[in-house]
């Protein structure tokens, strides 16, 4: 499954899956400043686990947007 990329000033958010030992899916979120700086916590992860990485992925995009939608400017 491909990962998705958003980007916000100079930001970007990449959703990715990954799979749990479990054999379920967990959605899964880096944040990256494009300046280079680094950043406190740069891996996100959402909270519950799903059955297919198709529902996962969009966990994943749900949260890159929370996260870039708190992000100042």
């Amino acid at each position: 499954m491909e990962d998705v990329s958003y980007t916000k000033g100079i930001y970007t958010a990449v959703a990715m899956t990954r799979t749990m030992d479990s054999g379920l899916y967990q959605g899964v979120v880096s944040l990256e400043r494009d300046d280079g700086e680094e950043l406190e916590n740069s891996v996100y992860e959402v909270e519950g686990t799903s059955g297919t990485p198709e529902e996962a992925l969009e966990e994943a995009k749900a949260l890159a947007h929370r996260i870039l939608g708190e992000l100042e400017l």
